[in-house]
């Protein structure tokens, strides 16, 4: 309640009226609120003499006791106990259920929580890699929550391995958005007609991906178009990053490597890498997968 000529302050989160320490209030500027909350990220709280909370008077040394509870009805910190042990059991539930239902291509199943790879230049000694005898390179598995990749052909490859995960369950067109990092021998008609065409093929491939799996239209920034070497072998790398804005996708870009490698074989292996900026933590994986790719 204001005195007499004093104007009430303005609406918002203030110090608990009943003095509770860490805990506010919301004042709508006539009245308050019948719970309190704990004062946190998000919570901006103002302060008024007019709204502040009594200070406490210590009790006199030789005068100690204890407060008997109220009978019925409970406090108000009774019910933010309450509050906060219904959120906790939420997220408790939140994090149990997670599942991996069957998909498509560019489509499959979420996990709750991504791990990343263990930061660092190159991967510990000891990490499991993928072994892609169809095309003829291996490379790291990234660890928890990455699946092994089991969606379905893709168009620029004739038998595909791999890990994916997922980062939108349902997209506008009624599939679900993965990141990958997926291998396998190139398909025909994609230009290859050996090493002299490493360039010009994996450009193709770029233009290729960029059709077949990501909302349009978008746009295209090359990050590098550059010459390699693979465990000794002739390769090429074409790295990208798209945009768009299109209604309906939680990303509005992702970045995306293509590693063709000579093998020695009538088909080169593509090693195909992507990252929606949703996760853009991870785009750092990209290097270290590409300076780890070994020729079988």
């Amino acid at each position: 309640m204001t005195g007499p000529g004093q104007p009430a302050p303005p609406p918002g989160w203030y110090p608990d009226p009943d003095g509770t320490p860490g805990m506010v209030r919301w004042w709508n500027g006539a009245g308050w609120s019948d719970v309190a909350t704990p004062a946190g990220p998000g919570v901006a709280v103002q302060s008024s003499p007019v709204l502040a909370p009594p200070t406490p008077v210590p009790a006199p040394a030789e005068q100690r006791f204890e407060e008997e509870p109220p009978s019925g009805g409970g406090s108000r910190t009774a019910w933010v106990l309450g509050i906060s042990l219904l959120a906790l059991v939420a997220v408790v539930v939140a994090a149990v259920f997670i599942g991996r239902p069957d998909g498509d291509p560019k489509a499959g199943p979420a996990p709750s929580t991504l791990v990343p790879v263990p930061s660092g230049p190159e991967f510990p000694p000891g990490t499991v890699r993928i072994i892609d005898e169809a095309a003829g390179i291996s490379y790291p598995y990234l660890g928890e929550n990455w699946y092994e990749f089991d969606l379905g052909m893709q168009a620029e490859v004739t038998a595909i391995a791999g890990q994916y995960f997922v980062t939108q369950d349902v997209t506008p067109e009624g599939t679900t958005f993965i990141a990958q990092c997926t291998s396998g021998p190139l398909a025909d008609g994609l230009g290859w007609a050996g090493p002299s065409t490493l360039q010009t093929t994996t450009q193709t491939v770029a233009d290729s991906v960029r059709f077949n799996y990501y909302p349009r239209p978008n746009e295209r920034t090359v990050l590098r178009d550059e010459a390699r070497t693979v465990d000794g072998h002739a390769a090429y790398l074409y790295e990208f990053q798209l945009a768009w804005d299109v209604e309906g996708y939680d990303a509005s870009g992702e970045r995306a490597a293509l590693l063709l490698v000579d093998v020695g074989r009538p088909a080169p292996a593509l090693l195909y890498i992507s990252i929606p900026n949703t996760h853009a933590e991870l785009y750092g994986v990209i290097d270290r997968v590409l300076d780890a790719v070994e020729v079988l």
